[in-house]
């Protein structure tokens, strides 16, 4: 929120003010510093009281209240600003110091008031910014009813296209409070229902045109049915979220996992070296057993092999061995009224720590490997493309037949979901997981109505679309579990979840070319949406980047430190393609593809520089892809410092600049195990010989300097809803049967 920003650097500095030495003599160069700080609190508080007050304007029930707390918090500022003001006219004595009165009383009075008047124009935006979101989206239900009930063509492409403009609206005031809450929890969640309103809106468009153009067909009003439930249901998510409230559904959303119920018992057994007292036996053994418990979802699966439930097990009875170790050497401990914990009792706690630990990796592998192997069976589509073939020739029962085969994968993509839950490490993840797991649930059964639709009138071409749709949105949701299944496993393995932060946007002046020529622009939405695909294809790109680079030894190598600025940059790029990360236009955008193509040319040096010590046939294949990784910078280069006008060229140079750096990923890619394994080869004879060649010559001096900043907050403005008015004006109203 601009407030929260606003205000931020004000108070460090009132901080400072209130905690400078309470001195009497004060050299001229503190008294300026102290001037320069209370200056800087006035101007801060200037520039929050100017938006509290347009808010205010904005917002007649309020008023009077955010007037009155812009005042005060005005008022405060201007106090500070004098008693930090000590003039010209100061006596100053021989040794150079001047005397004053240090109003101490004064200054935190003051800074006490501009807290509270502060305070008080956080919470009454905070109200209005609620008050806004409950406003859109009780719009948004109200146009939704109509919607439901449309019985005419005519009539739902006039409601269809209100309810676009509502629904964008909601969208960007959804997105700005996802970036302002605090609590990752929270903004998974509402990442969760932001993005089932996503998906839902496509498919209410052609649900319903589907509907409308087969009224009587009843697997069609199924299918249109579950669409509106969805999106009402996340609707009231949002409003939960944002309201904090908590209804009956709060327990639901974060049942107990696995890695919790570890986390608690391990914090409970390791307590008992501070407080042997602090809980009794009994506690810690059903701390285990509701653990144990817990593991059924994996050892009762039909699809866990006998192996890993066998490992599992064992692995829950020699937990339930090393605690019943452990108790007794603290039942011991107790008898003799022992202080502190006991030899016996450490050796227990830490074979006890490591036995569930142990417990927790054997789980996370069985859960990864099912994930893994899904992933790739359900990579080749059979069912799914053999339910749409079936659907496009009108073969009821062949639909019958494959949509039983379909559902089996859905179960296990369901199960294995909260399998990967139970292992997810972090709340937030969790929460995807949970979402990952309802989306599969409830579109499963939503493409199998829709192909018996397609079924039913094989020759209608809304039937088609609508199949063509739900499965989209299927295939959108396994690459988001592949990306998800990436993240669980940095997590366990101890790598960020986040990928590295940095941003090398340019300084002033160092590429002024493009400020100059270019229109800074965001895309909408319906380009958002078109650059979905490849932009998942970059993010994908640049893990396997970072997964690459991981193996090499020595981390601080060129050609690594290079790489992974590269991946860096690109998953940039991949945010932007979402609404998200820290490029948010198109200008922005190029300037990062400048910079990239600027390090992609610095990681060509060090190669060229590395490929001096292969033989021939090795330097052979360094070179190649050395040359075509050097023609594609050139062109990203080119190609992001090239100025375009118009709407259509610029989203042609994002499509662009995107593809090149989809292409440097994938060269960067192939050379990276190679010459690691060149590397270590080379490193190796050195060692041997004695006589250390480094080819690894650090960068000139004269390399720009990137900055580094966060990736932590996203700016999810609008979620990528395509452009829905372009939808409505492509209904095709009088298709025949």
């Amino acid at each position: 929120m601009p407030l929260d920003r606003s205000i931020s650097r004000c108070a460090r500095s009132i901080t400072t003010l209130i905690n400078h030495k309470d001195k009497t003599k004060k050299s001229e160069r503190t008294l300026a510093a102290i001037h320069r700080v209370g200056q800087a609190v006035s101007v801060a508080v200037g520039r929050f009281v100017a938006v509290g007050e347009a808010i205010a304007a904005e917002n007649q029930e309020l008023k009077n209240e955010m007037g009155q707390a812009c005042f005060d918090a005005r008022r405060a500022g201007d106090t500070i600003a004098q008693l930090t003001d000590m003039g010209s006219s100061l006596p100053t004595l021989s040794d150079g110091h001047v005397t004053l009165f240090s109003d101490r009383t004064g200054m935190v009075k003051a800074a006490r008031l501009l807290l509270s008047s502060v305070t008080k124009v956080l919470v009454l935006a905070d109200r209005i910014v609620i008050k806004q979101i409950i406003t859109s989206r009780n719009k948004v239900l109200v146009t939704l009813d109509h919607l439901e009930r449309v019985s005419t063509f005519q009539e739902f492409v006039q409601i269809f296209s209100q309810f676009g403009n509502e629904m964008v609206e909601f969208a960007h005031l959804t997105g700005d409070r996802q970036n302002d809450l605090k609590d990752e929890k929270k903004k998974a969640r509402m990442a969760a229902a932001r993005a089932v309103l996503e998906k839902c809106t496509m498919m209410l468009l052609t649900a319903s045109k589907t509907c409308l153009r087969h009224p009587d067909c009843e697997s069609a009003q199924i299918n249109k049915d579950a669409v509106f439930h969805r999106m009402r249901c996340a609707l009231e998510q949002v409003i939960e979220i944002v309201t904090e409230a908590r209804g009956c559904g709060e327990n639901k959303i974060l049942p107990a996992s696995i890695y919790n119920g570890i986390k608690e018992f391990k914090s409970s057994v390791e307590c008992l070296r501070e407080n042997m007292y602090s809980l009794s036996p009994q506690s810690v053994d059903s701390q285990l057993e509701v653990l144990v418990e817990r593991t059924e979802d994996f050892t009762d699966s039909a699809y866990t092999s006998h192996e890993q439930r066998q490992a599992i097990l064992g692995l829950c009875q020699l937990a339930r061995q090393d605690t019943q170790q452990l108790v007794h050497a603290w039942n011991e401990a107790q008898s003799v009224h022992a202080k502190e914990a006991t030899e016996d009792m450490e050796v227990g706690i830490l074979k006890t720590c490591q036995r569930v630990s142990d417990l927790r990796r054997e789980l996370h592998k069985v859960a990864i490997s099912r994930a893994s192997d899904l992933l790739k069976v359900h990579g080749e589509q059979l069912p799914l493309r053999a339910l749409k073939a079936s659907g496009a020739k009108g073969n009821l029962e062949a639909v019958s037949e494959y949509a039983r085969k379909f559902t089996e994968q859905k179960e296990q993509l369901v199960e294995t979901c909260r399998l990967l839950g139970h292992v997810s490490g972090t709340e937030p993840l969790e929460i995807t997981c949970i979402h990952a797991e309802e989306t599969f649930h409830v579109i499963g059964p939503q493409i199998i109505s829709a192909a018996q639709t397609l079924a039913l009138h094989p020759s209608s071409k809304i039937a088609k679309e609508n199949l063509e749709v739900f499965c989209e949105a299927w295939e959108s949701q396994l690459c988001d579990m592949a990306l998800l299944l990436r993240e669980i496993n940095d997590v366990f393995e101890g790598r960020r979840g986040d990928k590295r932060p940095y941003l090398s946007l340019p300084r002033p002046g160092k590429h002024s070319a493009n400020l100059k020529t270019a229109k800074a622009v965001k895309l909408d939405a319906e380009e958002q949406t078109s650059m979905a695909k490849l932009g998942l294809e970059l993010r994908l790109l640049s893990s396997d980047v970072d997964a690459e680079v991981e193996k090499w030894d020595e981390q601080e190598h060129e050609i690594v430190r290079q790489s992974q600025s590269i991946a860096s940059m690109a998953y940039n790029m991949y945010l932007f393609t979402r609404g998200e990360g820290l490029l948010k236009t198109t200008l922005d955008l190029f300037h990062q593809a400048e910079v990239l193509s600027e390090e992609g040319l610095q990681l060509c040096s060090s190669l060229r520089m590395f490929s001096t010590q292969p033989v021939d046939e090795e330097k052979s294949v360094v070179m190649t892809e050395l040359e075509k990784l050097v023609a594609l910078c050139q062109q990203l280069q080119m190609g992001a410092r090239t100025p375009v006008q118009g709407k259509t060229a610029t989203f042609q140079k994002v499509d662009s600049s995107i593809q090149t750096a989809r292409g440097i990923l994938t060269v960067v890619l192939s050379l990276l195990p190679f010459c690691n394994k060149l590397n270590r080869k080379y490193k190796s004879e050195r060692s041997s010989l004695g006589s250390p060649h480094d080819w690894r010559e650090r960068q000139d001096a004269s390399m720009p300097v990137k900055e580094d900043s966060t990736l932590n907050s996203k700016n999810t403005n609008g979620f990528g809803v395509k452009s829905l008015e372009q939808h409505v004006t492509s209904l095709n109203l009088l298709e025949s049967n």
